[in-house]
């Protein structure tokens, strides 16, 4: 398997850097505008139209960068065996043949990890989102601001920095190979 993937990847290699990278900027683009954009917005509304419009917004952009959150995993995978960071940094056995391949190769894994922890993040922003809208269609905006403020206040700026820092990873990885 892991010889179809490194055929798959060298055969569309700019394909798939493409997407990874597209991936990477709608889901961290969408962070931002929503954030930074859209919240400033939403603040100028009545509290009841405020939360109902910010949960409609969450929707849409979850149904959005959700796509690209699985599409940016795969296609990392990909990069990841493809570039060989693995088979350049360490023997079948495990042992260290090369110090600075096998920094470039850990690299990977923290930005393997941060991608991870974001999407965990995203799928809790989800499930916090959905149990708003049911408070909110219920008539229970008192319970749902709560719930949907830890959303703008906390989780997206986090995953907004994290996704700094994994692009940042990213272009560093890219031209450590070259």
């Amino acid at each position: 398997m892991k010889e179809a993937m490194v055929t798959l990847f060298w055969e569309y290699s700019t394909l798939i850097v493409f997407l990874h990278v597209l991936s990477a900027v709608v889901w961290v683009g969408g962070m931002i505008a929503m954030r930074f954009a859209a919240h400033h917005s939403f603040m100028e509304l009545e509290p009841p139209l405020r939360l109902a419009r910010t949960a409609q917004a969450l929707a849409r952009l979850f149904a959005i960068v959700t796509p690209f959150v699985i599409l940016l995993i795969v296609t990392a995978v990909l990069m990841a065996v493809g570039w060989g960071f693995r088979a350049a940094s360490v023997d079948a056995q495990g042992n260290i043949i090369d110090q600075a391949a096998f920094a470039t190769y850990q690299l990977v894994h923290v930005k393997e990890a941060i991608w991870m922890v974001m999407a965990l993040n995203l799928g809790v922003m989800i499930w916090r989102r959905n149990k708003a809208q049911k408070l909110i269609d219920a008539g229970d905006f008192a319970a749902a601001k709560p719930v949907l403020g830890l959303i703008g206040k906390y989780m997206v700026p986090i995953n907004i920095a994290l996704g700094i820092i994994a692009i940042y990873l990213g272009v560093t990885l890219r031209y450590s190979h070259a």
